[in-house]
């Protein structure tokens, strides 16, 4: 079911981020907010728990002087803008498009009245979602961070891992509006360290497996999976391939290597989600979003998880585990 009300969302974050208090549940929030996200509720349970962390931050809390109406499109981009069309005609008094550019395509094509924000990591401006970063113009602004940019640093952070890797493969979503500009960034990356690339392309579960079945046929070394709200989605089958397949894995962001893969870089979703939930209390009370800057993602983060380095019969270098932000044991 697309449509995930407040209630059974409450459930999947445990009840901890946005838990109603009794006292509140009686009575009638003031405004309500659109949340349209192109990936799950289960996988971006932490970026909302920090989108509302920044509404607080501004005085609003859900259940309480605020209601938010939340649309998945698990990873299929195609039910985006219906369900940007369907909080439209609710009415929101502002449409908070996440999970990456598919969700900021759609919101802006749904509404030139209502504010929309965004958070995606290509560039807004040639994505046309915006005329500048510092003057946004229209009703949308948002945050950028810079998810597209820093696939060539993962390369290269791959690569010192294992030094001599090759070919490696690049995962990437042929649907995603950025996936031929990652795929190119990394090529020149892969170059000037002397790696070949396979690209593998996957945008159904099916193909996902494919892809797995490709890269050990062609005897990849190792794997980078780029950033995607799809392989977001995914992300268990992919710890779990990654794991059948004993293949060295890199990706975008923290929620994988917590759960068991190899190594993440990335920014901190988690703080980019609490600025848009800032930006969208300020909103909220009367800012505009033509006067709104869109915000650009200064933290970014290298997580290796040791365990899953072990288990794959690798050392990770002294001077690798000195950089990262964070080893998981």
């Amino acid at each position: 079911m697309l449509d995930i009300r407040r209630r059974q969302f409450i459930t999947l974050l445990g009840g901890a981020a946005v838990a109603w208090p009794l006292t509140a549940r009686a009575q009638q929030p003031t405004q309500v907010i659109g949340f349209l996200s192109s990936a799950s509720p289960v996988t971006f349970a932490p970026f909302v728990a920090g989108f509302h962390q920044g509404l607080r931050e501004t005085g609003y809390s859900e259940g309480q002087n605020l209601a938010v109406e939340y649309r998945w499109a698990f990873g299929h981009y195609d039910r985006l803008p219906a369900l940007a069309a369907d909080l439209v005609g609710h009415r929101v008094a502002v449409l908070v498009t996440t999970g990456g550019a598919p969700s900021a395509l759609a919101g802006k094509g749904a509404t030139k009245s209502i504010p929309v924000l965004f958070i995606t990591g290509s560039d807004p401006v040639i994505l046309g979602l915006v005329t500048s970063l510092n003057r946004p113009g229209g009703n949308i602004t948002g945050v950028n961070w810079f998810s597209y940019e820093v696939t060539a640093k993962r390369l290269g952070l791959l690569q010192e891992l294992l030094p001599h890797a090759n070919p490696i493969g690049m995962l990437v979503n042929a649907k995603g509006p950025e996936s031929r500009a990652q795929f190119t960034d990394a090529q020149k990356a892969a170059r000037t360290l002397g790696r070949e690339l396979i690209l593998l392309n996957a945008s159904t579960e099916s193909e996902i497996d494919t892809a797995f079945e490709t890269l050990v046929r062609e005897r990849g070394n190792a794997l980078v999976v780029t950033s995607d709200p799809f392989f977001s989605s995914q992300r268990n089958q992919l710890l779990a391939l990654a794991t059948r397949h004993a293949m060295p894995t890199s990706y975008s962001e923290r929620g994988y290597a917590a759960a068991g893969g190899l190594m993440s870089y990335g920014a901190n979703l988690a703080e980019s989600y609490r600025q848009v939930g800032v930006y969208t209390g300020r909103i909220l009370k009367g800012e505009k979003p033509a006067d709104l800057p869109v915000l650009q993602a200064t933290k970014f983060e290298l997580v290796i998880n040791l365990q899953t380095a072990r288990l794959l019969g690798l050392t990770v270098p002294p001077t690798l585990l000195a950089r990262a932000d964070e080893v998981i044991e």
